[in-house]
């Protein structure tokens, strides 16, 4: 019996898998490839062994007699990714093998130029960015068992063992808990289309879910990743050389360009979900702080990037808050303010959380100096005390985010 025009589904005017996101994983590359084609077995035996080389100080002579590998025996976006993954934590431990006072300037060619024809056959900045770091790098334990921390582990590590495992695992199930509110978008945005009430307020009650769900995982971070280990260990390993003290002249790509290049390191603000949400929020951040955030943008896969542009034309001027206002809707308005509260109350913990991680150990490490020791084995690193490892001032740029998503609610 053939449906209806009155029982069909209307069509959703968002395909999300036409933007790589995945309706189990979303913005999360689904079960990435753990292993490179045999050619490339000389990153993968470097990738393997990074902490060890790098405690010892023997990674950077080990690049050196690395043979300069072509990228194009790769094959498909998978191949790809795990390629950038492998390069990306590579050149990471090769600048900041001997910490913060000790960073290289130049990047030699046999790294440097397979990690730029990768990075442009994806679209991606050739430096470890949160698409790497976190979303292409996991894998389940038991490849039949659940997608539990329990169950996780890394790909590719670097210093910092069981703290930086938790730390890359409890972000990624921030981003596993995100999926159910990145599936309500679609829905959201079809209900308004279509002014169904009810569709749009089970939509809105979802996203909302799943923010809240976010900010429990996000809590376990303190469970699984020690300050200390964090601030003196980990976190130099993360720092780009953009706006940062230690670098400021950048790195040179050798073979890629004589002039050195910029790049941001890994962020929160790399997140497609958080962009995906504010805009399909009408969160307007102030002016400093939207310039950062988009240009984090630039550090996310295009085909994310891309969504996050689609949805910022599919609700621009921030009609989900024009539709609610207009619908008089009590039920749609406690809903939105439910999301937006719940953006505020994880933009609050994650405040809370760099204060432990960051002012805290940072303030710690310089009344104990010598209690724990960076990489190198010297100093902890100061160059990025107040600064996030993408360069920007760190707590100024928080609160900011937090105080102007705050403002988006619909006051009674």
């Amino acid at each position: 019996m053939e449906a209806t025009e009155d029982t069909e589904e209307p069509p959703l005017p968002l395909a999300l898998s036409s933007f790589q996101v995945s309706e189990e994983f979303g913005f999360l590359l689904s079960n990435p490839l753990t292993e490179l084609p045999a050619p490339y077995g000389p990153w993968m035996d470097i990738a393997r062994q990074l902490p060890q080389l790098i405690v010892s100080h023997q990674l950077r002579s080990r690049v050196h007699q690395m043979p300069q590998l072509s990228p194009q025996h790769l094959r498909g976006h998978e191949e790809l990714r795990l390629a950038h993954l492998v390069l990306g934590f590579i050149t990471m431990g090769y600048v900041w093998q001997e910490g913060e006072k000790g960073p290289v300037q130049v990047l030699p060619r046999n790294l440097a130029i397979p990690y730029w024809e990768v990075s442009q056959a994806l679209g991606l900045p050739p430096i470890l960015s949160h698409a790497d770091f976190v979303l292409a790098n996991w894998r389940r334990k038991d490849p039949n068992g659940p997608v539990e921390i329990e169950n996780l582990d890394t790909i590719i590590s670097l210093p910092g063992g069981e703290s930086l495992r938790g730390f890359i695992l409890v972000t990624l199930l921030v981003e596993r808990a995100a999926v159910p509110g990145i599936k309500a978008i679609p829905r959201a945005l079809g209900a308004m289309g279509q002014r169904d009430e009810d569709t749009l307020h089970r939509a809105l009650e979802q996203l909302a879910g799943a923010i809240e769900a976010m900010s429990r995982a996000l809590r376990r971070m303190h469970d699984y990743v020690d300050p200390e280990v964090f601030y003196t260990v980990i976190r130099i390993f993360l720092s780009g050389w953009k706006d940062n003290p230690a670098m400021p002249h950048g790195l040179i790509y050798e073979g890629v360009s004589p002039e050195p290049m910029a790049f941001s390191g890994g962020s929160a603000a790399q997140s497609t979900v958080l962009h995906a949400f504010d805009e399909l929020l009408g969160i307007c951040h102030h002016q400093d702080s939207a310039a950062f955030l988009h240009r984090m943008r630039d550090y996310m896969p295009p085909a994310h990037r891309a969504l996050v542009q689609e949805l910022h034309g599919a609700v621009s001027p921030c009609p989900l808050r024009q539709h609610i206002l207009s619908s008089g809707d009590q039920r749609l308005r406690a809903a939105f303010n439910r999301c937006v509260a719940a953006l505020t109350a994880f933009r609050s913990h994650h405040i809370t959380v760099v204060t432990k991680y960051i002012s805290i150990a940072a303030a710690r490490a310089r009344a104990e100096p010598g209690a724990r020791a960076g990489p190198a084995g010297g100093q902890p690193p100061s160059a990025l005390e107040t600064k996030g490892t993408e360069g920007s001032h760190i707590f100024s740029f928080l609160k900011s985010v937090r105080d102007s998503t705050r403002e988006g609610m619909i006051n009674a």
